[in-house]
């Protein structure tokens, strides 16, 4: 459904419009969400159970099914204020030069020092950390948007803060990192030859450019075996996808301003945080039977878990620490390819979207890489803003749709999420400038070795 008035470049809220409130999805899901598995016990997990990890409050959250909704304290929407709300923007140059009748909007959420999404969930397990008198936290990183969010959450809340960055993007991506040391975080790569399993990977896998999956069993384990902290995670958990519908509320007041009606919602996925907090009202809607969106998730066809994954109880981690989470996996013995989107590199999917996804409320496509960087450069050609590769994914999706548009002379309102910049990610840009970048995709017997090693849990 196309809009009738005139719509400005960029829609900006008011500060009192910032949301107030989380969104729960859980809690309008007719199926819920898989329960987490105890591996030790092979039971549901507990409270008890998730407290030593994670902190007390976000414990609640995560378990919590049935709420719809959770009031932001105080402290965190003052936090928010320093970087909220962010713009809805028309890509009205992006749809001259396609030739489309489709109206094209991001949600663009890096207009901050971190550069992402990420800090909506940061401030908030920061704060929570900080208010159960903790003294820092551990965390993992891919191309460094989470990591670098929970430092300058971190730094403003004054919590320590240790970070395991996946080694490929350790490497890459080296102002990142020293944008997280600037706010205090120490940064090592991953798999390290600090911790026990840390040891036991590059064991097995000598020379490995490392994983997601990797880098939170050293930062669980770390965690755990420090008095003081508690680990905090970036994306997949139920309660990251809960702080990150900011996005996705802010982004339909915006649009219920200029009577903007979104046909279809496109999301990049790796663990799920961005796609996951773009949707939640929008999915909200559709799972309450008011409003009917088409909803896509992108992920990168060296990493992917929807589109060639299974349904299946598996491991959050390399090491196979973590509780087992039901959820579209590629095996957590994975170890992608070293693609350039880091925050994408992820062997399984959010619980909360991989039962939507299992339901058929969602669909998902795989791109390539050189694909994606086509899509992004015409992005920072006729946009303006470079985008982090992530985000490069829905872009891509955004103007394949835009083109059958084209074709069929449909007047589609089509909204995708801008997670980020790019401007650590130059390497990047650079090899695909110099024609020197690669496309990498699993072979079905890389995936099936994988994929057969699952945990014998149902």
């Amino acid at each position: 459904m196309a809009e009738n008035k005139k719509i400005p470049y960029k829609i900006y809220l008011d500060e009192n419009e910032i949301p107030t409130r989380w969104y729960n999805m859980r809690a309008d899901m007719k199926n819920k969400p898989f329960p987490l598995i105890n591996p030790g016990t092979g039971k549901p997990v507990t409270a008890e159970d998730l407290t030593p990890v994670f902190c007390a409050e976000l414990v609640e959250q995560e378990l919590d099914n049935d709420t719809p909704y959770f009031d932001i304290p105080q402290e965190i929407q003052e936090y928010y204020k320093t970087f909220r709300p962010s713009p809805l923007i028309r890509a009205y140059n992006l749809e001259k030069a396609l030739g489309t009748p489709a109206h094209i909007y991001c949600k663009f959420e890096g207009n901050n020092t971190s550069g992402s999404h990420k800090l909506n969930s940061a401030s908030a397990q920061a704060y929570y950390a900080k208010k159960q008198g903790l003294k820092g936290v551990t965390t993992e990183t891919g191309a460094g948007q989470w990591g670098t969010a929970l430092s300058m959450a971190c730094a403003y809340f004054g919590l320590e803060c240790k970070v395991f960055m996946v080694k490929v993007s350790y490497e890459q991506k080296p102002f990142r990192r020293e944008v997280m040391r600037t706010y205090g975080a120490s940064v090592t790569p991953s798999p390290s030859m600090e911790t026990n399993v840390g040891r036991k990977i590059n064991a097995e896998f000598p020379g490995t450019t490392g994983s997601l999956g990797c880098a939170i069993s050293e930062a669980v384990e770390v965690a755990v075996s420090t008095e003081g902290y508690r680990y905090v995670l970036g994306s997949v958990l139920n309660q990251v996808l809960l702080h990150q519908s900011v996005i996705g509320l802010e982004a339909k007041t915006a649009c219920e301003k200029y009577g903007i009606e979104p046909d279809i919602i496109i999301g990049c996925a790796g663990g799920g945080s961005n796609l996951g907090g773009l949707i939640s009202p929008f999915m909200g809607e559709k799972l309450r039977g008011e409003k009917d969106y088409r909803i896509i998730a992108v992920e990168p066809a060296s990493c992917p878990s929807f589109t060639r994954g299974v349904y299946a109880y598996d491991f959050c981690d390399t090491g196979m620490i973590t509780p087992m989470a039901k959820m579209y996996t590629l095996g957590s013995g994975f170890i992608p390819s070293a693609n350039h989107a880091g925050g994408l590199r992820f062997h399984g999917m959010s619980p909360v979207l991989s039962q939507l996804y299992h339901d058929g409320y969602m669909e998902a496509v795989a791109v390539e890489q050189t694909a994606v960087f086509e899509a992004a450069e015409m992005f920072a050609r006729t946009e303006g803003i470079l985008p982090a590769p992530e985000s490069s994914h829905a872009i891509r999706a955004a103007i394949d749709e835009a083109l059958k548009c084209k074709e069929t002379g449909e007047e589609k309102n089509i909204l995708f999420g801008l997670t980020g910049t790019g401007y650590f990610d130059l390497v990047a840009y650079q090899q695909y400038n110099d024609g020197t970048m690669t496309d990498t995709i699993p072979t079905d017997e890389e995936l099936q070795k994988s994929i057969a090693a699952l945990p014998k849990f149902e």
